[in-house]
């Protein structure tokens, strides 16, 4: 369990992936820099609760209900999961992804994990 602050070297990578989200063009890449945001901020409460929110936004951009919808859910669960230590390591945190399915960290973000 890791409330609390993030570490900066975390914190500098989670923020990097948002940024990258929020400026490139392509809807595929936005995702995926999503998704790897939600997986270095799957242990601190508020990141990944923003993680979510900007998932939802995305999904209600591109009208898709079902994303916006497993977002909302997320977006109730993700504090008290992280607060708790109760998340799936790796999961990217899509809607098509089981709430509680672990998954393979990629090695990059492993590594900036392990600095925890």
């Amino acid at each position: 369990m890791m409330v609390g602050r993030m570490p900066a070297r975390v914190r500098a990578a989670y923020q990097a992936e948002m940024r990258a989200a929020r400026t490139t063009t392509h809807a595929e890449a936005r995702w995926r820099h999503l998704e790897r945001a939600h997986i270095l901020s799957q242990p601190w409460p508020w990141p990944h609760t923003a993680n979510h929110i900007a998932m939802f936004t995305l999904a209600v951009r591109q009208r898709d209900r079902r994303e916006a919808f497993g977002q909302v859910i997320r977006i109730v669960v993700a504090a008290p999961g992280s607060a708790l230590g109760r998340y799936p390591e790796g999961n990217t945190g899509r809607a098509r992804v089981g709430l509680t399915q672990p998954m393979p960290v990629p090695d990059d973000l492993a590594a900036v994990l392990r600095t925890v």
